[in-house]
């Protein structure tokens, strides 16, 4: 049986692993929001709530389904398994938007040019890569975005009028973190360096 100063230690370690662990992951969020490369995606709603964590609006994207014939390297088996890597490249628009030009599984072949940008996603298994018209639905983490109660859903009206855009931050392996909610060329929400800060509101 464990003395009580042992025990006492083991808790002691214990805390500190999940304390560094937490410090580590708030840390590279705080890395991608601060020196990533900024791009710009005009979003489309999907649903303004969840009764557990106040307002929130999903979010689609044009990259929210990725046609299959433009994955330039699709596997032999022609089905995706399970959490398949998939690197998707924007190219910046004359609007100021950015959007899908290629995509790959696994890793791009090729380094960005100057207006363009890779966001990394994961793709859950059995999507059918055969046939033509096909798409495919990665997950990149950004499909949802938090905002102050009673806000979502009268953001929501407003975006079926006009568009709406989100302001990503991406890291050097494609990784997106959302920076702000913009609505033409006004901030309307964005998210603090450090979870623990008030935000911009």
């Amino acid at each position: 049986m464990m003395s009580g100063k042992r025990l006492v230690i083991s808790a002691l370690v214990l805390a500190l692993v999940q304390i560094g662990f937490l410090g580590w992951i708030i840390a590279g969020r705080a890395a991608i929001l601060r020196s990533g490369k900024e791009v710009l995606l005009k979003i489309e709603p999907v649903d303004p709530r969840d009764l557990l964590r106040g307002d929130h609006i999903i979010l689609g994207y044009d990259i929210s389904r990725i046609p299959v014939k433009m994955i330039a390297n699709i596997p032999a088996g022609k089905l995706s398994s399970d959490d398949t890597s998939i690197v998707v490249r924007l190219k910046k628009n004359a609007d100021g938007y950015w959007t899908p030009s290629a995509a790959w599984f696994g890793a791009a072949p090729t380094p960005t040019g100057a207006d363009e940008a890779d966001i990394r996603g994961h793709v859950a298994g059995g999507w059918d890569l055969r046939g033509e018209g096909l798409t495919i639905a990665p997950d990149y983490g950004i499909e949802r975005f938090y905002l102050p109660e009673g806000e979502g859903m009268a953001i929501q009206n407003d975006m079926r009028v006009r568009p709406f855009g989100i302001r990503l931050a991406l890291a050097s392996d494609g990784t997106a973190q959302i920076k702000a909610l913009v609505d033409g060329d006004k901030t309307l929400f964005q998210e603090p360096l450090y979870l623990f800060q008030e935000p911009l509101y």
